[in-house]
């Protein structure tokens, strides 16, 4: 059944769905924004921890808003982690002039590392391998590294939480070294290419 909506579904009223495209046809089944995925919030209270694999299903922007309810103080508190994300886009439109759903699918497409190390330990000598990187993994990890940064940067600073996550997006998603994100996963890269 494909799924017919009266009125082009918008994120927040304001952003369109249409003409979103990902590069990066390895991160494609990962990232859902289509369909069922196409929402006006990102709060659809679904299920998606019951079973493994299923957050893959889990709409991408839904998946930055439940990134952000970290840290004991904030956590359940997913209707403030909306706000926020829905002042970032915000912010992104205006610093880019671009739809912020495609830079937040760019910087999560270019923020995930693709070569990671894992350690391998027998009889007490342990040393480092170097392993690819699943798909679902290195949505997982932008996800997790761009909103880490934003609450770093924001930490005891003038700039709210908002503004950061905007700055850290629109960072990653030029493959800038601003950007938190982007730090780490060249350091990982770095250190398994060292192991390898």
């Amino acid at each position: 059944m494909t799924s017919s909506y009266a009125q082009e579904p918008k994120l927040f009223g304001k952003w369109s769905y249409e003409g979103i495209t990902i590069a990066d046809i390895s991160v494609k089944d990962y990232i859902q924004f289509k369909g069922k995925c196409a929402v006006w919030l990102p709060h659809t209270a679904g299920r998606y921890a019951a079973k493994r694999f299923r957050k893959a299903q889990c709409p991408i922007v839904e998946r930055l808003v439940n990134s952000l309810m970290m840290h004991g103080r904030n956590s359940g508190k997913k209707l403030m982690a909306v706000r926020i994300v829905k002042h970032a886009f915000d912010l992104i439109n205006i610093m880019t002039k671009k739809n912020p759903i495609q830079v937040y699918v760019d910087a999560v497409m270019k923020a995930g590392p693709r070569e990671d190390s894992t350690r391998i330990g027998s009889a007490g000598v342990a040393r480092r391998q170097a392993v690819d990187v699943s798909p679902l993994r290195r949505v997982n990890v932008a996800i997790h590294m761009m909103t880490t940064g934003a609450r770093l940067a924001s930490f005891r600073s003038l700039k709210t939480i908002a503004e950061c996550l905007a700055d850290e997006i629109v960072y990653a998603s030029e493959d800038k070294q601003n950007s938190y994100a982007i730090k780490k996963k060249d350091e990982t890269e770095r250190v398994a290419k060292a192991n390898r």
